[in-house]
């Protein structure tokens, strides 16, 4: 067999990088045209198809016509005979066996039968992995002469390299479509744990007749500081999670103490200071989506000067994200009615703020709920989650917006002291 002429070498190294387009290109039908195209060119041909087989319908489907006529159809059907004898001549070529004048199958690489009268002359089979993947049609040569065998060897090369491109654009498209499954499916599962994780809230709070929603807001609160110190959402939904857990180990207190309408005395305190620890031993068994929800449970109520509990834990021994939701606590606290007194006016929040942050409290997530403050009552964000939460009538902004201004230049300087994170 003679070597392709120098204009053909081109020319595969031209349709292979098409090949690599075509399973690379979001236009699948224009990167096949293209390549349908080149090859015409390459062989002085006036027409012909390309035909991408659908192994489920049995169906040839041309996505790639040029001068054919306008009736041409824009599939076929073919049975399980035609498409064997496709496949074994697909196969051949692929192995690159020349066929002998005698063989069965040289008829069918020669000649057309699928579609008499349009004046394709020539069917090649395109088999990639032993899989039918489609079907080029080919006519007459401009020149009229016949295919020799330099041409239908230029012709299985070529042809071999628009298969490998639909076969690979097939394979992706594949993946694409299961990474949407997963998505959708992982999407479903992680809607699915919010929703247990809010249910299972809700049923904590029903414990407290004083406290209900709590849990809730404790958890949009944390969402809200933890997004105002640029978390990615992926943290943001994990710290919203352990808000609305924060207080899951009050199912193992005693109702009565829960609900007491006055001061628990110190007996009482000591029974419900073993929450979170209790809080601790419940999540841990489970396995979250997101990283450190038990230890958020557990330390929500240390305090940066080590006088917290469990386990009297200073500064940065405390989980960030623990300092987060102590802060939701604290907040949602302070500014809801309790049994034993009304809750507390934003002034006197701010003021509690600026009293304990060093102590209890950190500075940077101080900041934080501070600064989401102010751009909700500067009308500054398209929602305000934080004022439908604390009412309408709550805030007034001609007050509060120093006050936040103050606090937040007074803790900025402060933030690099040792007792921060």
């Amino acid at each position: 067999m003679e070597l392709p002429t120098r204009k053909l070498i081109h020319t595969f190294g031209a349709l292979a990088d098409l090949g690599q387009e075509i399973s690379d290109s979001g236009n699948f039908e224009e990167m096949v045209l293209t390549s349908l195209h080149l090859l015409l060119g390459a062989l002085g041909i006036r027409r012909g198809a390309v035909a991408e087989f659908e192994a489920v319908d049995g169906l040839l489907k041309f996505v790639a016509v040029r001068g054919l006529p306008d009736a041409f159809p824009s599939s076929i059907t073919v049975g399980e005979d035609t498409r064997a004898a496709l496949l074994r001549i697909g196969l051949a070529a692929v192995q690159l066996d020349k066929l002998d004048p005698g063989s069965e199958l040289q008829p069918l690489f020669t000649a057309c039968r699928i579609l008499p009268g349009t004046g394709v002359q020539l069917c090649v089979p395109m088999v990639v992995r032993s899989e039918l993947i489609g079907l080029v049609l080919l006519g007459e040569k401009a020149t009229g002469e016949g295919f020799g065998e330099e041409d239908l060897d230029v012709v299985s090369s070529m042809i071999r390299q628009i298969g490998v491109g639909i076969h690979t654009h097939r394979l992706l498209a594949q993946v694409e479509q299961r990474a949407v499954e997963n998505r959708r499916l992982y999407d479903d599962l992680r809607a699915i744990y919010r929703d247990t994780v809010r249910a299972f809230a809700a049923a904590i709070d029903i414990k407290d007749k004083y406290t209900q929603g709590h849990s809730e807001r404790v958890g949009k609160y944390s969402e809200i500081i933890a997004r105002q110190m640029g978390w990615t959402e992926e943290e943001v939904e994990g710290i919203a999670i352990a808000g609305y857990l924060h207080d899951v180990g009050k199912l193992v207190v005693e109702r009565d103490i829960i609900n007491a309408p006055y001061r628990i005395d110190a007996k009482q305190s000591k029974e419900l200071n073993r929450h979170p620890a209790a809080g601790y031993e419940i999540l841990s068994p489970i396995n979250h989506p997101y990283a450190d929800i038990p230890l958020m449970a557990k330390y929500h109520h240390e305090r940066l000067d080590g006088r917290g509990y469990p386990d009297g834990l200073t500064a940065d021994q405390i989980p960030l994200g623990a300092k987060i939701v102590s802060v939701a606590d604290s907040f949602d606290a302070m500014t809801t009615d309790r049994p034993y007194r009304t809750r507390r006016n934003l002034e006197q929040v701010i003021v509690d703020f600026r009293k304990n942050t060093g102590t209890q409290f950190d500075g940077e997530v101080i900041i934080a709920l501070c600064r989401a403050l102010l751009y909700e009552i500067k009308g500054e964000t398209k929602t305000r989650p934080l004022m439908k939460m604390l009412g309408k009538d709550y805030i007034e902004p001609e007050k509060i917006i120093p006050l936040l201004n103050e606090l937040i230049a007074e803790l900025q300087p402060r933030k690099s002291a040792s007792v921060f994170q």
